[in-house]
């Protein structure tokens, strides 16, 4: 938790360039059985949202569960998947936490410092933080509050469907960090790199 708190303190915000054409998710399971945690990879084109490069990896998983440490547990192996990709993306979006974290390192604020790489925070349920539910059309959003602090943003992402919880997590403002979050939701609940990346673990698993 220290660790965290000092390292939130190089967490920083900054408006994306203009010429964001690479786009990556990542997501992460496990396996209870080897005590191994599978991690994959997808990068698309942000013009024509096609698929460009894929991979994928298998490691032991050494960190505990402990709600709050998570990034210690899923970073390790969502960092040696990036660095295997044929190329580095320019965004990078987490299926967990950015600044939406009690001590504001949530897995993609991790990543993010490690790589030196814009990330972004798009999970599926609230961490921590006080919000009122948005409208139910696509693109209503809502501030996410923790201890006084704007942290996040609530967004849905389709018309009728739960929102996400949208958090900055590394190089990102909270601005780009929904309207990215709303491009690349191309016609599902998640953007089309992290509903890809989730498909590609799913099939390892």
């Amino acid at each position: 938790m220290a660790l965290q708190r000092r390292l939130a303190s190089e967490v920083a915000e900054e408006r994306l360039p203009e010429n964001i054409k690479l786009v990556a998710g990542v997501d992460c399971s496990y396996s209870e059985k080897d005590k191994k945690i599978l991690s994959g990879a997808v990068v698309f084109d942000s013009g024509s949202w096609k698929q460009i490069t894929s991979a994928t990896s298998v490691g032991d998983c050494s960190f505990p569960y402990v709600s709050g440490l998570l990034s210690f547990r899923e970073a390790p192996a969502v960092i040696e998947v990036i660095e295997k990709l044929d190329f580095q993306p320019d965004l990078l979006l987490c299926d967990g936490q950015g600044r939406a974290h009690p001590r504001r390192l949530g897995l993609a604020s991790h990543v993010g410092l490690w790589l030196q790489i814009p990330t972004i925070g798009v999970a599926k349920s609230c961490l921590c933080g006080d919000y009122r539910m948005p409208g139910k059309r696509k693109s209503c959003n809502t501030r996410l509050i923790h201890k006084g602090e704007v942290v996040g943003r609530v967004v849905r992402t389709r018309t009728g469907v739960k929102p996400v919880f949208v958090s900055p997590g590394h190089l990102v403002t909270l601005a780009d960090s929904v309207r990215w979050t709303l491009r690349s939701a191309r016609r599902y609940r998640l953007p089309e790199p992290s509903r890809a990346a989730h498909r590609l673990v799913s099939d390892i698993k």
